[in-house]
């Protein structure tokens, strides 16, 4: 566990930073062919439907009912077979064994999932989730070791494995099978295992390839329930979880993960476990109408903070347990958990900032290393600093050989492609295009970071780096009706629930007037709005441009999501603006 003293004060005072500027990207207007082909839709539903890719009735009327199956055959995963009747040998021959995970919300739900699953099957099956300041992330030797110590039979991996050549042969030397579930990157040589369960690995025929580390772990069960059925167990059981893993761990909201997660938010909805209902209740979730969004922003980020700060092992036992009073107390301890992240995060990447501009106000890559850096919050705050910069991030713990570094990058800039050309320097990596990890030899550091600034540099120096906002529609909000805005709000619900590839729609007004603004929450972060638009009056918020308060003109263009805001219990239109710019 990190020291308490380094979670209480801020290193520096937060930094004033005002954002990029945004570039606003209007979707052109659907054409003539495909608005004919969505006739049964509204015509704004029929826009939104057009910008996300659908130009056909059958393909968007299976898109909003939901009838794109999930239950797409799991053995077409390379390697379900194997893994399949693997585990069915243990399961009857009663072998021990052990689910080994990861130690964010993706892992920790896959975890959980495959712990409980195998409990209804009558097996006792071992949780090792490793921990992030001892041990780091995915399998590692002394992990193995100790397994092998305590006399497991079979491990399975959950969100990690991918990439541990290493620590699957030894494994297999201490005669362990090994199971590997894993939806990252792999690497260019196999572990040795019984199976490696992974869609993005070479000769994989699954469809869905961006399933999370949690829809792998329902997959197998899936398969396994598939091939050998048992009374009173559904994988289904089980979706609840799939969905808060999926959302917590970013996968694009398309497909089969967006069918998921549909599907596990009516469980949440109906029939939520103990564990989830009690961090909804210190997270101020009405769980009876919970959506995705409740669950990045509330549900995920508690479930995070117990391996960041802690052990994830808390964040397990609190989706495991049948106790009320247990999972009270883990619940309460998970949101202090997450109190205290914010409060790191902020010290972190306000710190790291300074440093990295007073040295270089053009940097195109963002690097900063500390023993004060804490590992848990080093990702939370590489994250920071690449929405408010608009720059590839690297945040990292300086131990006293190694460094261990977390990275958040931009569309333009492949973080682990960029981290696959400096192999030679790294003890090991891995990651998505959008994120990754690494540790490096302190003596390698310097090297390292020379290398991946002229990387940068050579990707993105003729680059203007500007944010970029996808806007679906422009409302001329002065000529809104208001007795079509229960319309409007049909036509949005209706892509529900919306992520990451599943975007929930935005939209842009200009000219609209400010008849009253103030900056609310803590510190003025942010910016409550009263607007006109001809005889129409909207209340608005926006979250993070406090700034606007003392400079705001009387006139503005706004980029928002239209939302129902519930106080007190009244519900009333609400713009949620997410940019704001001074009208021509």
């Amino acid at each position: 566990m990190v020291p308490s003293d380094d979670r209480k004060e801020p290193m520096i005072a937060t930094i004033n930073h005002r954002p990029l500027p945004k570039r606003w990207r209007i979707h052109h207007r659907i054409p003539r062919d495909a608005d004919r082909a969505l006739n049964d839709f509204s015509p704004l539903l029929r826009q939104l439907l057009y910008n996300r890719g659908f130009t056909d009735g059958e393909t968007a009327t299976r898109f909003l009912e939901g009838s794109v199956s999930f239950t797409t055959d799991p053995f077409l995963l390379l390697g379900m077979e194997a893994a399949v009747s693997r585990l069915r040998t243990a399961v009857v021959e009663a072998e021990n064994i052990a689910v080994y995970g990861d130690y964010d919300a993706d892992g920790v739900t896959a975890t959980a999932l495959l712990v409980d699953f195998l409990s209804a099957l009558g097996v006792e099956a071992r949780a090792y989730i490793p921990n992030r300041y001892n041990e780091g992330y995915g399998l590692n030797e002394e992990a193995v070791q100790q397994l092998a110590d305590e006399g497991i039979h079979l491990i399975i991996t959950v969100d990690c494995g991918v990439r541990a050549v290493k620590e699957a042969a030894l494994a297999a030397a201490q005669g362990m099978d090994l199971i590997i579930c894993d939806h990252h990157q792999p690497g260019l040589t196999r572990p040795s295992a019984v199976a490696v369960i992974d869609p993005k690995q070479r000769g994989d025929s699954y469809p869905e390839k961006d399933l999370a580390g949690v829809g792998l772990a329902y997959k197998l069960v899936q398969a396994y329930l598939t091939a050998h059925p048992q009374a009173g167990v559904n994988p289904d059981d089980w979706l609840d979880l799939v969905a808060i893993g999926t959302v917590a761990d970013l996968a694009p909201l398309r497909g089969e993960n967006r069918m998921l997660v549909r599907a596990g938010l009516e469980k949440i909805r109906h029939k939520p476990r103990q564990g989830t209902y009690s961090l909804a209740q210190v997270a101020g979730i009405d769980l009876a109408k919970c959506t995705a969004v409740n669950i990045g922003f509330g549900l995920g980020p508690r479930l995070n903070a117990a391996g960041r700060l802690d052990s994830a092992l808390k964040a397990l036992s609190l989706l495991i347990t049948q106790d009320i009073a247990v999972a009270g107390n883990l619940a309460q301890e998970l949101d202090s958990f997450n109190k205290d992240r914010q409060l790191m995060t902020q010290a972190i990447r306000d710190e790291v900032a300074a440093r990295v501009l007073a040295e270089d106000p053009d940097a195109l890559l963002f690097f900063a290393s500390d023993p004060n850096f804490s590992e848990g919050v080093v990702g939370l705050a590489a994250s920071r600093l690449t929405e408010a910069y608009y720059r590839p991030s690297i945040v990292a713990h300086e131990g006293e050989a190694h460094t261990i570094a977390s990275c958040r990058s931009i569309p333009e800039f492949h973080i682990t492609s960029a981290l696959d050309a400096c192999t030679d320097l790294l003890v090991r990596h891995g990651g998505h295009a959008a994120a990754a990890g690494f540790t490096v030899r302190n003596e390698d550091k310097e090297a390292l970071v020379a290398r991946l600034r002229a990387i940068a540099q050579d990707q993105l120096g003729e680059l203007e780096l500007l944010p970029t906002l996808d806007i679906d529609r422009e409302i001329l909000l002065e000529k809104l009706d208001p007795r079509y805005i229960p319309g409007i709000l049909e036509s949005i619900n209706l892509l529900e629930p919306t992520g990451v590839g599943n975007p929930a729609p935005l939209f842009a007004s200009k000219n609209v007037a400010v008849r009253y603004s103030r900056a609310v929450g803590r510190e003025g972060a942010h910016l409550k709005l009263d607007l006109k638009a001809g005889k129409n009056i909207f209340d608005g918020i926006a979250f993070r441009l406090g700034y606007w308060a003392e400079e705001l003109p009387d006139q503005i263009d706004i980029a928002y999501r239209f939302e129902v805001n519930v106080y007190n219990g009244r519900s009333n239109l609400q713009l949620n603006i997410k940019d704001i710019q001074a009208s021509a």
